[in-house]
């Protein structure tokens, strides 16, 4: 299961705000940027703190149009959940590498399960697909990403999660928003207070939604009268194609991205990340399809970013808008690329071409050391923090062309080595 959007992923270094490499481009924007969390707060008496959190709450809700008798009487009980905040503030000690992270969500048995839930689901699945113009591989392999087809969909009361969240302070007007939509869900009569079980981040039912996205986006697709994501798997595809096709704006008849083989010599990886432009503009600079299929004409037309997940020595990619629309999900590149990849494979497609590399997993330590050593020998990371986002990605690149290196913007466990002594921030090595 995924927790999704408010906290991702973290495998190396691939998660983040929109890309503004992407920005007004012409694609679709991912949904709205979730505010970063701040720093962790002075220790405080965590009761009293969500007892003092739980009045002002209940006014804020009340200002909002919630009733106040109601809103009371549904946290009066609540209480902090220590697996939330314990989950909340871990620090990933090891970043996974993409082929690791692969590896687990686009595996045989989870492509063998889609292929089987396509066929046994389709005579429903295909209308959702030919109503919101998104394939059914794509919504079934959200569907496994999101909840392995509804089998784990979380054990958390999302409303206690919420409201430790909000009391928590760090991302409390998101969570908060989460929960009055939550309260909202319950009050209507929509669902049962006890229903609301899912992620400790407040996601809900087999494709995880957020309260807000549930009453935004949720459908009854099975026309029973509901709209219950957590039982009803035809409800929960239902909604993800809503969600992808108007949220996201997935554009109908157009694929997500395509594996490509760069050239052997004398190419630019720097362009990576960089501007998007049309198929043949990148047949120009000797870009080729990694397989014998032809790009449709709408494929062609569109403008295309590339993309190299695990630097220059790994598979490439020319990514698509419907990439973005994937990536409104869950901001990550690896989630999109696991779900546009098991979508592929559930389709019957081949698998890909390059395999990726076999890679020693990095610490956080190392991470936030490379960052380091980048501000000084002169580059701008930003603040040292261990996430090796768009901006330390960037200045990776500029340390790598000073060093004649590929300029990927990709920092493996040995270029952290090389970088950290070339800053004199480990010895050189004893003969």
């Amino acid at each position: 299961m995924i927790d999704r959007r408010l906290f991702l992923l973290s495998t190396a270094g691939l998660v983040g705000a929109p890309d503004a490499w992407l920005a007004g481009s012409g694609s679709p924007p991912p949904a709205e940027p979730v505010p970063a969390a701040g720093p962790p707060p002075p220790p405080l008496d965590l009761t009293a703190s969500f007892d003092a959190w739980r009045v002002g709450f209940i006014d804020r809700a009340v200002a909002k149009g919630l009733p106040r008798e109601e809103v009371t009487l549904a946290v009066a009980g609540l209480t902090l959940d220590p697996r939330v905040t314990n989950a909340d503030g871990k620090q990933p000690e090891l970043s996974r590498s993409m082929g690791d992270y692969l590896a687990g969500t686009v595996s045989a048995a989870r492509i063998s399960q889609g292929q089987a839930q396509l066929a046994q689901g389709a005579s429903w699945m295909q209308p959702i697909a030919e109503k919101t113009g998104v394939p059914a591989e794509i919504l079934v392999s959200v569907w496994g990403m999101e909840s392995n087809f509804g089998k784990i969909q979380g054990d958390y009361d999302v409303i206690r999660s919420l409201a430790t969240l909000a009391a928590e302070g760090r991302r409390r007007d998101f969570a908060e928003a989460q929960l009055m939509a939550a309260l909202k869900i319950v009050f209507s009569g929509e669902a049962r207070r006890d229903q609301l079980k899912g992620s400790w981040a407040g996601a809900m039912g087999q494709t995880q939604f957020t309260p807000e996205d549930y009453l935004a986006w949720a459908v009854d697709a099975d026309g029973d009268g509901k709209r219950d994501i957590w039982g009803s798997s035809q409800d929960a595809i239902g909604s993800a194609g809503q969600f992808l096709a108007r949220k996201a704006a997935w554009r109908r008849g157009e694929g997500w991205a395509r594996e490509v083989v760069l050239p052997a010599q004398g190419f630019d990886y720097g362009l990576a990340e960089g501007e998007r432009h049309p198929y043949a503009w990148w047949t120009d600079q000797g870009v080729q399809p990694a397989d014998d299929q032809t790009w449709s004409a709408s494929d062609a037309a569109e403008a295309a970013g590339l993309i190299l997940p695990a630097g220059w020595s790994g598979p490439a990619f020319l990514i698509l808008p419907n990439h973005m629309a994937i990536r409104a999900y869950n901001n990550a590149t690896t989630y999109a690329l696991a779900v546009g990849l098991l979508a592929d494979r559930i389709a019957g497609r081949a698998p890909l071409v390059r395999a990726w590399p076999a890679e020693t997993p990095i610490g956080r330590d190392d991470r936030i050391a490379a960052q380091a050593a980048l501000v000084r020998l002169g580059f701008d990371p930003g603040t040292p923090d261990g996430v090796m986002g768009l901006r330390t990605r960037a200045a990776a690149r500029e340390w790598q062309r000073s060093r004649g290196l590929p300029a990927d913007g990709y920092l493996t466990y040995g270029l952290i080595q090389a970088l950290k002594l070339q800053a004199g921030l480990s010895p050189a090595p004893t003969l």
